[in-house]
Formats: structure tokens, C-alpha cells, sequence
């Protein structure tokens, strides 16, 4: 499929053939037959990725403090490869189109259902879409004009969020693409219109939709809603402007009556005046998107819709009331549409929104060919050849920011063939095989899964696949190495062993977590020092882990929660110290009313057949200036301290011994470990036993934290 993509180094955008999206659950597959070129949102990325670095800092303050964070923790030159490495990748742009549903694995949509879809709507000729970012055409509206839905029902949500009353006078600042079909929306309702712009281009057509007054947008302005409001000044104003400055707020409070109302659609710069807001008594809103449920994982990925009698308005019903004023001849797109570029010339498109061809535009629509049937192909070959021949052939399904910075790096350099990499994102899997050397790149797991030439599986995805590709990974008898966790769930645990235990027996196959820790220079060291003692262990390990808000995707009941997908880390390293069976755990946490918050401190201590104790603290209300994560173990008279993966102070004999470390935390060492296995056959250290046992202790501690009990399990 041809989509268009931009390199976040460069800026550069460029027209590519990547391999057919593949449908998931819950999702539509539709052929795009229009998107739309959204020019503000769209020039704003061409500029930041074109910025030097200083400059992108300017435009993504909130990155910044990522970088600052990433430069305590890490230092210079880690954070700098991170940095760098993020940048070194592609972007999708569009967000607004229309077409035809080709397969559709989710109700309310059936193959051939035309089509207007938002959010996922990229310029590319297939796309995916989740069932409440799309909505049905009714039979008298086109496709082109369809195609702007999404952008009208960012104009909508503005609209709902300004509280309009029939006979109010309101000012539009900035007449482009959405300012014109603000306008449109404003007429609908009622009220009288008065526009501004720094250009006069489309004053025309803002008149033709209804517009009373048109004005540039300069020092006086104020004059002339002054006089289109008998001097009380506009009841609303709706900003619409893209802009860095913040004239077009502080314009729009000189704008206001007393008691006004302020709606920001666009994306400008906000600095609000105290003194002028507290003198008239504004109200200042940001409309979000298109509406209700955007940037809600529930609503938008796994279609829960909310109420209607609570939220009469989302973004799927604004959309659908766009298309409904479109059937009713209410508003009009199709005035707005001056130039439909074929897909193949679509840099044409951005040589005009950021002004290298000097031509007039508003609406820009790309053309997609008009083909339903056609044989999917998920799998595209890459420019690289093969340099070194190796037994270990590898695919990776799941390609994203962690296994770029700690994975990949080690394995480019080792004698292995990076055959196939499988991400849901085919520009994020083209992007992988270009800067790592993959053969192949592709949009569907099941090609790596069932390549005969691929006989190790690296899976690095979401937590709550995990399960289900290491079981089919086991099933085809291929060795593999997954992000930890192993899985989410008893049930997929108990079914990964009955598999694996059935498959050793038929091929020895190779199961490793990337539980990195015990890997690492710094508990080896440990390791060794207390590699002569017979007692039991104490081990304390505290994680300053720190908050994580409810929304964020490790904290989704069916991703595991932060136990699972990281306390297993610490749970493996008392495995590894302790090197003993666990014979019963109990968890417990903090009593607030957040209950996330409570599971995310907590404290975990698990008996071991041997007579040892292990202490897990977990916290996420620490303050980060505290070390993130600390470790110390007494045994037999001697102690020893692991600070942040620092420092390793080891004490005997009422002496220490200090070691100073880079903060490395084995990833490398566990990634040479893993490949010599495969190529060497060497001593496993660490079995599948002690990998059941480390994910069951953290699934079932979620259950004692519920039962508010310990568990016991040995002999079971």
C-alpha cells in the first residue's frame, strides 16, 4: 500500500510502499478513497522535524523534562543514543478520510459500508480503524466530502464547548480550513458572524458560508467588533488560528463582552492576562479534538462507548451529526475543495501548505485508486542483504521505543540474521528494518510465526500478548526470547508450560524472559561474594518506581499491572541470589481511595524452601531525587548493598569493599547470553522452572493483595 510518511530527523516526507495493515479485533479495514490535508496541524510537523534540536525543544517543552529526567538517571551520552534514536524513525500523517470497509471484525459494520473514519485516518491507501472513530455515510453525501468529517467535528466539539444561544454575536479569529467550517456550524445555529484573518484570501468564501463581516486581523479589530456588536463586544470567540504567538488570545479577551466566553479550537499560544480575565469575568475553554472519548484507550482502541443519556455528544456522534448536516444540505464541503491530488503526487500537497508552489489553496483532498479486491501482502523486502550467514535466524514481532534502546543495538553486532521484524505499524516496521539491518519488514505477526526459515522469536509487544505469541512461538517449535512478562495470566501460564514441557520433548528449544538483572555486572559480583554460604538469605529490594497515571497503558487491568510487568524483575533476582523454591508469598499495600495507587505501593515478602526471606518494596509515592532502586542482602555475617546500580559496597570482616559501576543493567550481557545458548549450547543459567515459579509469584500476588491473604503453593 502507498502511504505517506515523514522522517522525524529531517522533516523530509516521502511517498512509500509499505506492507497491507492488517485487521484486529474490533476494527474496520477500509480502502481510503479521500483524506484530507489538514494545513495547520500538518505545517506545524513539517517545521518542528525540520527544527534544529534547540528548536524542538522550544516547540516540545514536555519532551524536554523527559530528556532532563533521562540525563539524571542515565547520563549524557545514554540519553543523547535515546534521543537520537527516537528521531530516527517515521511519522504518519492525516487524521481525516473516507472510503470503503473491505473486512470489518467488529459490529455495526459490514464489507462495503462506505465510510467517514478519524484518528487512525492516515494518508494511506488502507487503513484500520477502530469501531468509534468511524461512522457510516448516508447515501447522499459523497465520498470528498465526507472525507472532512473529522475536521468538522473538531469544529463541532468547539461549537458545543461555546454554549451558543440563537441571536448571539460571535467572532471567528482565523478563516482557514476549520475557520470556514466553524462558520458554517455558527450560521447553523443562529447566531451572527463577524471573521478575522491576517489575510484576505478567503474572506470570498467565509461570505458565501454565511459570514456577516469580514475583517484582517490587525490593531483594529477592535473598531470593528465594537461596531458589529453595538459596543458590548462579542458574546463568543472562537480561535481557530494555528499560531506561536499570543496575540490572537489577548485580541480575543480586547474582543469579549463582560461575562464572555473564550474557545480555543486551534493551536495557539496561550498566555492569559489575570488582571483582563478578572475585570470582565471570562471563560476560557480548550476544545478537545473531536469530542468526548478522544485519548481514552477504552473508548477510541476498545470501542466502549459512554452513555448517551450522560454524554450525549462523543466524538463518534459529533461525527455522525456532521454527516447528517451534510445530508441536509445544512453546511457545505465540497465549496471548500480546491485541489484533489492523486496519491502518487501527493508532495505536491506539502509544497503548497508550507508555500514552495505559490498557489491558493483551502481544502486539499488525496486521491486513493478506486480498487476493492486486491490480495493483501503483509510482507515487504527490505534493501538489506544478507553479511554474515548464521544458524540463529531471528524475527522480531514488536518493534518499539524499548527494544530500539535495548535490545537491537547488542544484537546488530553478534553473528545472528536479522531476518523478518513485525510491528501493527508497517512505517514503524519499515523504519526498525532500515536502521537495524532486517531482510524483511511486515504488518502481521503470523508471517514471522509461520516462517519456516525463522527459528528464534523475539517478542517485545504490550504485556497482554505475550502469552499468546510465546505459546505459538512454542508451538512451531522455534526458541524464543520475550520482554518480560512471560504472561499476564494463570491460565497462560499453566497452558506455556503443558506446551513447552510437550515441545521439549519433540526439540530442544530455548525459553528465555528478559529478566536482565541477573545478567548484569552488578549481581554477579554479588553472586559471587556470598557464592560460599550455606544460611539463609535476607534480602531487601526497595524500587523508588515512581507514579504512573491511571490512564497510562501498564496500568489496563488486562496488561497485569506494574507487579507483573516489572516486579518480576526483583522477584528473579531474589531467585537468582536465593536459588531456592518459594513455598508461600503475601502482598500487601497502602489504604487510600485510588486503588491503582495503593497496588502501585506495596510491599511483598516471600518465604523460600531453604529458610530464606525476601522483601520486595515497591512505591510509587517516593520523591525521585531518592535512587530509584536499592538492594541489600545479609547472609552469614556479610552484607552486601546494591545503590542504583552504581555502586556495590560489599561488607565482611567489618571491612568494605566499594565497586563503581556504569548504569548498566545486563541488557547487553543477557542479549550476548541468549545467542551464545542458541549458538553454543551452553550451560542455561537460568531453567524454565525458575521462570514459572517468578511468574506465578507475581500473578498470584495480585491475588493475595485482593484476598488480603498469603498463598501457598508448593505442593500443589
Amino acid at each position: 500500500m502507498l502511504q505517506i510518511i515523514q522522517y522525524q530527523k529531517t522533516g523530509e516526507i516521502t511517498i512509500e510502499d509499505l506492507p497491507d495493515k492488517k485487521c484486529g479485533d474490533g476494527e474496520i479495514l477500509v480502502q481510503n478513497y479521500y483524506s484530507v490535508i489538514s494545513p495547520g496541524t500538518e505545517r506545524i510537523s513539517i517545521e518542528t522535524a525540520k527544527a534544529s534540536l534547540f528548536k524542538k525543544a522550544v516547540f516540545r517543552p514536555d519532551l524536554v523534562k523527559q530528556v532532563i529526567e533521562s540525563l539524571k538517571s542515565e547520563g549524557l551520552i545514554a540519553t543523547y543514543e535515546k534521543v537520537m534514536s527516537r528521531l530516527d524513525n517515521y511519522k504518519q500523517l492525516g487524521y481525516s478520510s473516507s472510503g470503503i470497509v473491505l473486512k470489518s471484525q467488529c459490529d455495526g459494520f459490514v464489507k462495503g459500508d462506505r465510510v467517514a473514519c478519524a484518528g487512525f485516518a492516515y494518508h494511506s491507501e488502507l487503513v484500520t480503524i477502530p469501531k468509534n472513530l468511524a461512522v457510516k455515510i448516508l447515501p447522499n453525501v459523497d465520498l470528498q466530502s465526507a472525507a472532512f468529517t473529522t475536521l468538522g467535528a473538531v469544529a463541532l466539539q468547539g461549537i458545543r464547548q461555546a454554549k451558543l444561544n440563537l441571536g448571539e454575536k460571535i467572532v471567528v479569529i482565523g478563516l482557514g480550513l476549520i475557520g470556514l467550517i466553524t462558520i458554517q456550524l455558527v450560521k447553523a445555529n443562529g447566531c451572527k458572524v463577524i471573521g478575522f484573518d491576517i489575510s484576505d484570501k478567503n474572506f470570498m468564501l467565509a461570505k458565501d458560508f454565511g459570514c456577516d463581516e469580514c475583517y484582517l486581523f490587525n490593531e483594529d479589530s477592535i473598531k470593528a467588533v465594537e461596531s458589529f456588536t453595538d459596543g458590548y463586544g462579542a458574546d463568543v470567540i472562537l480561535l481557530t488560528t494555528s499560531s506561536n504567538s499570543v496575540e490572537p488570545v489577548e485580541r480575543a479577551i480586547e474582543f469579549s463582552r463582560k461575562k464572555g466566553r473564550i474557545v480555543l479550537i486551534g493551536t495557539t499560544k496561550i498566555e492569559i492576562p489575570r488582571k483582563s480575565f478578572y475585570e470582565k469575568e471570562l471563560e476560557f475553554t480548550i476544545s478537545c479534538s473531536y469530542g468526548p472519548g478522544r485519548y481514552d484507550y477504552d473508548y477510541e482502541i476498545k470501542g466502549i462507548d459512554y452513555p448517551f443519556g450522560y454524554v450525549r455528544w462523543t466524538q463518534n456522534r459529533n461525527m455522525k451529526a456532521i454527516i447528517d448536516l451534510l445530508s441536509d444540505k445544512k453546511i457545505n464541503f465540497q465549496k471548500l475543495i480546491t485541489h484533489i491530488i492523486p496519491i502518487e503526487d501527493g508532495l505536491k500537497a506539502y509544497d503548497l501548505i508550507t508555500e514552495k508552489i505559490k498557489e491558493p489553496y483551502v481544502g486539499i483532498l488525496i486521491e486513493y485508486k478506486k480498487e476493492i479486491k486486491r490480495e493483501f501482502n503483509y510482507v515487504k523486502t527490505s534493501e538489506n542483504k544478507v553479511k554474515n550467514k548464521s544458524k540463529i535466524k531471528i524475527g522480531f514481532i514488536g518493534a518499539g521505543n524499548f527494544a530500539q534502546s535495548y535490545l537491537l543495538p547488542y544484537l546488530k553486532g553478534l553473528k545472528v540474521e536479522l531476518v523478518n521484524v513485525a510491528t501493527n505499524s508497517p512505517i514503524n516496521a519499515k523504519s526498525v528494518a532500515n536502521k537495524f539491518g532486517f531482510q524483511k519488514y511486515s504488518s502481521n505477526a503470523t508471517e514471522i510465526l509461520d516462517d519456516e526459515n525463522i527459528n528464534t522469536v523475539f517478542i517485545v509487544t504490550h504485556h497482554s500478548s505475550h502469552g499468546k505469541y510465546v505459546l505459538e512461538a512454542i508451538k512451531r517449535g522455534k526458541n524464543i526470547f520475550v520482554e518480560k512478562p512471560l504472561c499476564v495470566s494463570e491460565k497462560e501460564l499453566n497452558d506455556i508450560r503443558d506446551e513447552y514441557n510437550k515441545q521439549k520433548q519433540i526439540k530442544d528449544i530455548k525459553l528465555l524472559v528478559g529478566f536482565n538483572r541477573r545478567f548484569s555486572k552488578q549481581f554477579n559480583v554479588i553472586k559471587e561474594f556470598f557464592s560460599d554460604n550455606k544460611e539463609p538469605f535476607v534480602v531487601n529490594y526497595r524500587v523508588n518506581a515512581g507514579y504512573i497515571p491511571p490512564d497510562h497503558w501498564i496500568q489496563r487491568s488486562d496488561e497485569g499491572g506494574r507487579i507483573i510487568g516489572e516486579g518480576c524483575h526483583f522477584v528473579d533476582v531474589f531467585d537468582y541470589i536465593i536459588d531456592s523454591k518459594p513455598i508461600s508469598i503475601y502482598m500487601a499495600g497502602i489504604d487510600t481511595r485510588n486503588i491503582i495507587y495503593n497496588n502501585d505501593n506495596v510491599v511483598l515478602t516471600i518465604k523460600y524452601e531453604n529458610g530464606s526471606l525476601a522483601n520486595l518494596l515497591y512505591l510509587a509515592n517516593g520523591d525521585k531525587s531518592v535512587e530509584k532502586e536499592y538492594c541489600e542482602i545479609f547472609c552469614n555475617g556479610k552484607t552486601a548493598r546494591l545503590i542504583d546500580f552504581k555502586k556495590v559496597l560489599l561488607h565482611s570482616s567489618n571491612r568494605i569493599k566499594k565497586y563503581n559501576f556504569k548504569k548498566k543493567k545486563g541488557h547487553k550481557e543477557e542479549i550476548e547470553y541468549f545467542i551464545n545458548l542458541l549458538q553454543n549450547n551452553i550451560d542455561e543459567k537460568i531453567s524454565f522452572e525458575s521462570i514459572y515459579n517468578t511468574t506465578l509469584i507475581t500473578i498470584k500476588s495480585n491475588q493475595s493483595i485482593l484476598g488480603n491473604s498469603v498463598i501457598r503453593w508448593l505442593d500443589e
